[in-house]
């Protein structure tokens, strides 16, 4: 005989809902439905099972151990089956009207814009949205499948991705800073100067990528608020070869002489979030991005 699901997808839905918001009232709250359907949803499920996957602990529910192995399995079914819903809708649509890129802020776009010049003819109206992003909000996006293609510096686990530039971070003052006269300097020097930062787009951001040793640090949106920062002759910064070069050769900036890692290296990556469902217009977009580093 064939096999006959005991449970459904909505019951999963339902226990991840209640694990992840806390509790049976705030799930309810979160998928609109009465805290008694709740309930019912997950008890039944227990029962066709004939396994206890929560426990309420006070007003809490919590998972036992054999619900933290079931409710793993089940994201892993829940995320399969909307990547499928996603795959029909595409094959539906055809080509899809919107295509959303997000980058890091630390590629150098001009590369995105001259594959975007080529892809324009071949576009077939769909509309592209370009997202800037920096550090772990780059990490969001991709985890969250917020965008159909991804510049990073960070490619999580379990993702593949396609090498594209390497992207030099450099540390600089403006010209007019005390630090501009210094033939040689120690990074622990730098603990006691202002640090320019640039803001790390994430809900949840986590500071675990470049140098944020300084004590007192001012949080911009992106480089060029930096750099008129820096002019001023105030703090210093890590920015991107690209962005700095000019400024350089024009002594607008000074590059730091640190003894010990005078220079960060940041490899880019292109990804597709959710390769199973990308449409062919993201496919096209990709292939004419990834040429343009071949050449």
């Amino acid at each position: 005989m064939p096999y006959r699901p005991k449970s459904t997808l909505e019951q999963w839905r339902i226990l991840q809902a209640v694990v992840d918001a806390g509790g049976y009232t705030q799930a309810a709250e979160l998928l609109n439905k009465s805290q008694s359907s709740l309930n019912h949803a997950v008890a039944k499920l227990q029962t066709q099972l004939g396994v206890e996957l929560l426990e309420v602990l006070g007003r809490k529910a919590q998972l036992t151990a054999a619900g933290e192995v079931m409710l793993r399995r089940s994201r892993i079914l829940t995320q399969q089956i909307e990547d499928l819903e996603l795959l029909a809708d595409n094959l539906d649509k055809g080509w899809e009207p919107e295509i959303r890129i997000a980058t890091e802020l630390a590629y150098p776009k001009h590369f995105l814009y001259k594959a975007l010049k080529q892809f324009y003819p071949l576009s077939r109206g769909s509309r592209v949205q370009i997202i800037d992003t920096v550090l772990t909000g780059t990490s969001e996006i991709i985890t969250q499948k917020k965008a159909d293609l991804v510049i990073t510096g960070m490619v999580p686990k379990g993702y593949l991705s396609e090498p594209l530039y390497v992207t030099r971070f450099i540390p600089v003052v403006g010209a007019n800073h005390a630090l501009a006269t210094l033939t040689s300097l120690e990074q622990s020097e730098l603990g006691q100067q202002l640090q320019i930062v640039i803001r790390d787009t994430a809900v949840k951001p986590q500071e675990h990528a470049g140098w944020l040793k300084a004590e007192q640090r001012w949080t911009v949106n992106n480089f060029e608020q930096a750099v008129d920062i820096l002019k001023l002759g105030l703090g210093f910064c890590w920015l991107p070869d690209f962005v700095v070069n000019p400024l350089l050769e024009n002594r607008v900036l000074q590059q730091l002489p640190l003894q010990q890692s005078s220079e960060r290296l940041v490899p880019m990556s292109l990804l597709a979030p959710q390769e199973e469902a990308l449409g062919p217009g993201s496919r096209q977009l990709r292939q004419l991005l990834l040429a343009i580093h071949d050449k």
